[in-house]
């Protein structure tokens, strides 16, 4: 078997519908780009950095490069300018590399970026975007909690009010980046139960960050925790324009869009494998894809991709005029993840026992996305958030 650094990349693309063609020239050029960068750097290594549960800290610097940092913020903020279906394509680019890496990216552009440019003053935007733009800041967003991570209502780090700082303590979880944050962006309740957001510099005293061991999932990605221990937080770093939970549902709205486009990209990885795979590999004396069986599973694969490329392109054309709903980003964040893990399972079953070696993508691809079925809202949860705005009836708790 050669050696796993030598992997080489051949996947061009899986377009049944034509969808290229309701792109623009910007929107090509840049999933060109990712897709160059990701054959170049991310493939060649990640099935070992993979095996190893260690993350390639030097890819952020070259995501930054990509301009896959806040693709859809102005430029004067370090963003990337484009617009938001730009930012879908990059993210499914970076995704088909690994679930991992596009967290990496989109937890920096959606939900560090996003929320300082959104609420943010402007003397906080200027000393932090353009250095988390160029990834020479790293950052990550604390809101889910050891006890509380689908009812974010439910927080208990808080703030109380000192003069001119305010005192956080709590804790948070599941915190992509956080072990190599320089800043984290933090939601707390204050004395009068109010949610706040604030930046939160990584040698402020009180503030640790310890990593998450033993994942079975998105290996490549570093996770922890973030500990508050009577850190002082000067009230300058309190983002002044936000108040309550839309702060931070905000953000998890801008992720699970990335989310949507970012997943397909897993599923195609899949599909491309498994396609390719079963053209080369004979089985009673012809190629497993002359089989009906085979053909069903190929055929129901590309059907499902399609289908999610329409609905991500749909809703970044919503995005693009701000007309796209939470509802509707749930909606899709849900559909398809869920059919990403489908096809994985798919396509390891076409592969048979190649399928669970790390010779081939789609044992890492299966594992990630049960992840990103349970993160930014769970599937379930999704799924509740949909018969809220289809009923109007409220089943949260019920």
């Amino acid at each position: 078997m050669a050696s796993i650094n030598k992997r080489t990349d051949s996947y061009q693309g899986h377009d049944y519908y034509l969808i290229d063609e309701l792109l623009t020239e910007e929107h090509l050029l840049a999933r060109q780009a990712v897709r160059d960068w990701v054959k170049a750097e991310v493939t060649p290594i990640i099935e070992e950095y993979s095996d190893k549960h260690e993350c390639p800290r030097h890819l952020f610097k070259g995501l930054a490069e990509i301009g896959a940092y806040g693709p859809s913020l102005p430029t004067e903020y370090g963003g990337g300018g484009m617009d938001e279906i730009a930012y879908g394509v990059i993210m499914q680019e970076l995704e088909r590399g690994d679930s991992g890496v596009r967290s990496m990216a989109s937890v920096q552009g959606s939900l560090v970026m996003y929320p300082i440019y959104r609420f943010a003053s402007e003397e906080q935007k200027r000393k932090y975007l353009p250095k988390l733009g160029s990834g020479e800041f790293i950052g990550c967003f604390g809101l889910t909690e050891p006890d509380f991570g689908s009812n974010p209502a439910g927080m208990v780090t808080n703030v109380r009010d000192d003069g001119d700082a305010y005192i956080l303590n709590g804790a948070k979880m599941w915190i992509t980046n956080s072990p190599v944050a320089d800043l984290a962006v933090v939601w707390a309740k204050n004395e009068q139960g109010e949610i706040l957001g604030m930046v939160v510099e990584k040698d402020a005293k009180g503030f640790s960050a310890p990593e998450i061991h033993g994942k079975w999932s998105l290996r490549a990605s570093i996770t922890g925790e973030l500990v508050f221990e009577d850190v002082r937080v000067p009230k300058s770093q309190v983002f002044p324009h936000v108040k309550g939970l839309k702060g931070p549902l905000s953000c998890l709205s801008k992720a699970r869009y990335g989310i949507a486009w970012g997943a397909i990209g897993a599923a195609l990885d899949c599909y491309d494998t498994a396609l390719k795979y079963s053209k080369e590999r004979i089985q009673f004396g012809k190629p497993l894809a002359a089989f009906q069986l085979t053909q069903k599973k190929l055929a129901e694969m590309i059907t499902e991709i399609t289908k999610a490329q329409l609905l991500a392109w749909r809703l970044g054309s919503l995005a693009n005029k701000s007309a796209a709903t939470p509802a509707q980003i749930s909606m899709a964040k849900r559909n398809n993840v869920n059919m990403a893990l489908t096809i994985a399972r798919e396509a390891r079953q076409i592969l048979g026992g190649m399928g669970i070696t790390n010779e081939y993508p789609i044992m890492r691809h299966m594992m990630n996305l049960e992840t990103v079925l349970t993160y930014e809202g769970t599937h379930d949860i999704h799924l509740l958030i949909t018969g809220m705005d289809v009923t109007g009836i409220n089943a949260f708790g019920a």
